[in-house]
């Protein structure tokens, strides 16, 4: 590569005129050529010696020293609410500090606090309709027009004071609101600076933070356990129908949901005992209820699918159950619980707390084995469902009510002890455990000691009850008796329980008892050959 120079002094000497002339021309044509190249470069080797630009090397780049950042000094003290009743805001405010060389600090140097104050007196103006009304038969647009303001909330930025002119159809914005005012009609959210800002679960706003599933401010699910199931109980191998028990819930659980999609009924018992929904063979409306410390809503739908759901936290154990009317097809609950809690199991079941415990809990109780009695015979089919059973002469169910009942007509002798015997479901010993009254029949907690007879399974702790709250037949709590009791299944099939009758046989148990009763196995009569 070559480069061509500049010269000084580019004039021939010679004269204006003639060969001169022409010399002189040419001299200031190459001059003029001469320094349009000044400083151009051209590439050798090709036909003609085109003229390329030499680019300049970069000049060097130059390391600019990265500043530090100011750092924020303490929170002051909170300031006084903003107002003196209802909803209102306390500020407090914070200072960088940083030296002449370092960058401002990053975030707000204001921090707003929800104070929540007792409500104000009935009739008392809203804070916003207050600010409207500061403008009332004031001049405004440039006109001697006086109008009155009230609050509108049609208008785009809901953090201004958009007022509307009483008996006309056009609102005008007066800057910004107050701080602490509502963005709108029942909305949690307050104005601040002209900005709507939600109230975080720590009571500032703006910050964005939000309770876990637990309830807990600010922790993330990291402090939670999810627990997800599907209830598929097995039904209970006789056929019959009642309640099962589900799963229990916690204390402390949140976000309860239990679904089932089906005709059988959700049931919920508090941890004492105590039924809460369609409990005691007693359908419940749907709705809202006070249950164990949360708002519980139970909706069911008119093609059976029921739910339960509670936001939570609980302050006691629930215990969820199912009365089956058909087969269930799969129960789906759900709960969040705080790490270091109880996780319930999945056999979490207790038959005692239960209406009728037959067939009740995951896993099913085992049958008890039937005491052999000598020379049994078949006995005649007796039909599943049965019309409730009569009451005995000189007593109505109108005096149990009311506290008059007729005299007890106590079972006993041979001929008394043989119908029953044959006519009965159930026979057997049992020493009762507990006495309640449920509206106005009596249930009696058993336990079975030595069945003699029975059509239907039997386990070992089941509810026997009385169609009446009279003491008939009288049952004293810890003592043992011969019960013959028959099953009672009314017709929509959702009862399915041991019923006493009020007549029915109900003796002490003794030794000459028990010899009695399977001497009255041989003379029940043979059914009727097809």
């Amino acid at each position: 590569m070559t480069g061509l120079g500049c010269r000084d002094d580019p004039v021939p000497p010679g004269g204006p005129h003639g060969a001169g002339h022409r010399r002189l021309w040419r001299w200031l044509l190459l001059l003029a050529w001469l320094s349009l190249g000044c400083g151009v470069g051209t590439v050798k080797g090709s036909t003609l010696e085109t003229p390329v630009w030499v680019p300049e090397p970069p000049a060097p780049a130059r390391h600019s020293r990265q500043l530090a950042q100011g750092t924020w000094g303490p929170w002051g003290p909170w300031s006084s609410c903003s107002s003196s009743c209802g909803d209102g805001v306390a500020l407090r405010t914070r200072r960088c500090l940083r030296s002449a060389e370092e960058e401002p600090c990053t975030g707000d140097p204001r921090q707003y606090r929800l104070c929540q104050l007792q409500g104000c007196p009935s009739g008392s103006v809203p804070f916003r309709a207050m600010q409207c009304s500061l403008y009332d038969n004031k001049p405004v647009l440039g006109t001697p027009a006086r109008y009155r303001w009230v609050p509108f909330h049609g208008a785009p930025n809901v953090c201004d004071l958009n007022c509307l002119a009483v008996g006309h159809n056009f609102y005008y914005t007066f800057g910004r609101v107050l701080d602490g005012t509502r963005c709108g009609p029942g909305s949690p959210d307050l104005c601040i600076g002209g900005r709507c800002l939600s109230v975080g679960c720590d009571g500032i706003l703006g910050s964005g933070t939000r309770p876990d599933a637990c309830g807990q401010c600010g922790s993330g699910h990291d402090t939670c356990l999810f627990v997800h199931r599907l209830f598929q109980g097995a039904d209970p191998s006789s056929g019959y129908f009642g309640y099962m028990n589900v799963t229990k819930i916690p204390a402390g659980a949140t976000r309860i949901k239990v679904t089932d999609k089906s005709r059988n009924y959700l049931a919920l018992m508090m941890s004492d005992g105590r039924y809460v929904l369609n409990g005691d063979w007693s359908i419940t409306w749907p709705g809202s209820y006070e249950v164990a410390g949360t708002q519980l809503h139970y909706a069911r739908a008119p093609d059976g699918t029921e739910s339960l759901e509670a936001p939570g936290p609980t302050d006691e154990d629930l215990h969820v159950m199912v009365l089956l009317q058909e087969p269930n097809p799969g129960i789906e609950y759900e709960f969040w619980l705080p790490h270091g809690q109880p996780q319930p199991g999945r056999g979490d079941t207790s038959p005692l707390r239960q209406p009728q415990p037959r067939g009740a809990g995951s896993p099913p109780l085992q049958e008890l084995p039937v005491t052999p009695v000598p020379a049994l015979l078949p006995q005649p089919k007796v039909s599943a469902v049965e019309s409730p059973p009569r009451s005995p002469p000189g007593w109505s169910r109108a005096g149990a009510a009311t506290g008059r009942c007729g005299r007890c007509r106590p079972a006993k002798g041979r001929s008394q002890r043989i119908r029953h015997f044959c006519q009965s479901d159930f026979v057997f010993q049992g020493q009762i455990l507990a006495r309640r009254l449920v509206g106005q029949e009596t249930r009696y907690e058993v336990e079975v000691k030595t069945p003699y007879r029975h059509r239907f399974p039997l386990v070992p702790r089941e509810y026997v009850w009385v169609p009446n709250t009279c003491g008939c037949p009288p049952l004293r709590e810890g003592g043992e008796y011969l019960l013959m009791a028959r099953r009672h299944v009314n017709y929509e099939r959702t009862l399915n329980r041991i019923l006493l009758q009020d007549d029915g046989y109900a003796r002490p148990w003794t030794p000459r008892e028990d010899r009695l009763v399977r001497e009255a196995a041989r003379h029940c009569p043979q059914p009727r050959p097809p």
